[in-house]
């Protein structure tokens, strides 16, 4: 998918609990990591790989870390997956998605090295800027965790966030809410 929605639906579902600014860089910083290695070595190291297969895992992606923030995995086989491992390598998979659009562009090999290193700086920067507006309206990342004497809830949180907190502790999460906050709507 060449928009980008998939990167920023995986992101999303992985920084959704997430309350400490520090929490949500290191993850968006190991999915940039693994989005990076592949994007670069697969278009500048012409490693090609099946496009539907990467698009594929892709979309699991997605669906998994919704399954995950369900508590579906725990639920289902008793343990919980390294979180950095799989944003990472889900990273590597998303990574090679673009590459495999750009390799289907037939880009010239004259300038190729600063023209990918500056699309791929654009591409994080543009990850990060999806993330800032994401945070600035409060849908995934409170400002404080302080609670209030009158929602009980952390000050910052948005009517997406609290749906999911009053669904049943900090990880239960709705289909409307996750929709509502990916709309920016709220509830």
């Amino acid at each position: 998918m060449v928009t980008g929605y998939d990167h920023l639906l995986f992101i999303l579902g992985v920084i959704f609990f997430l309350y400490r600014l520090s929490h949500v860089a290191l993850y968006v910083t190991m999915f940039s990591i693994g989005h990076s290695i592949t994007l670069l070595t697969g278009v500048l190291g012409g490693i090609h790989v099946d496009p539907y297969l990467i698009d594929a895992v892709i979309g699991l992606s997605v669906v998994y870390k919704a399954f995950d923030n369900l508590d579906g995995i725990k639920t289902l086989f008793g343990f919980h997956i390294n979180q950095k491992a799989a944003v990472l390598g889900f990273g590597l998979f998303h990574g090679f998605g673009l590459a495999t659009k750009l390799q289907a562009l037939a880009l010239s090999k004259n300038g190729l090295l600063a023209n990918m290193l500056s699309f791929n700086v654009g591409v994080e920067l543009g990850q990060i800027l999806m993330l800032a507006l994401y945070s600035r309206v409060g849908v995934a990342v409170p400002v404080r965790r302080r609670r209030t004497h009158r929602d009980h809830h952390p000050v910052g949180t948005s009517g997406a966030h609290r749906l999911a907190l009053d669904a049943g502790a900090r990880r239960a999460v709705t289909p409307i809410a996750l929709v509502a906050g990916l709309t920016g709507t709220g509830c």
